[in-house]
């Protein structure tokens, strides 16, 4: 049986999570759509967000013109680290949600690496 682009996603990310179960750490999970880019730091018992930010945020939104773009990824990997910060989060383990890693999902994940977030 022939899977569509949205299964093969959803098989890749459900692979990512069961190494990062076994690692037993904090995950900074993405999810990307054409208009918009979210993030939140889910805990490590899976029950729990941390932190999250994302495009569709006020004070983010109003510093942004299209919250699809590397521009808008950038501002939300530095919003997601900074809030990280505050609630204690430093070392994560990345969850691309079986996106390939490029474009906005790269984009998202360097700016929070070099705004203190390890992974």
């Amino acid at each position: 049986m022939k899977m569509n682009r949205k299964e093969a996603r959803i098989r890749r990310s459900r692979k990512t999570r069961a190494r990062i179960r076994l690692q037993g750490v904090n995950r900074l999970c993405v999810h990307k759509t054409s208009m918009h880019i979210y993030a939140q730091i889910v805990s490590t018992d899976n029950r729990s967000i941390v932190t999250s930010a994302s495009t569709r945020d006020k004070e983010i939104k109003s510093k942004i013109k299209h919250g699809g773009n590397k521009d808008a990824a950038t501002l939300i990997g530095q919003t997601i680290a900074e809030r990280a910060k505050k609630a204690g989060v430093t070392k994560v383990a990345f969850d691309r949600s079986g996106f390939k890693y490029h474009g906005r999902i790269k984009a998202l994940a360097d700016a929070a690496r070099e705004n203190g977030i390890e992974f």
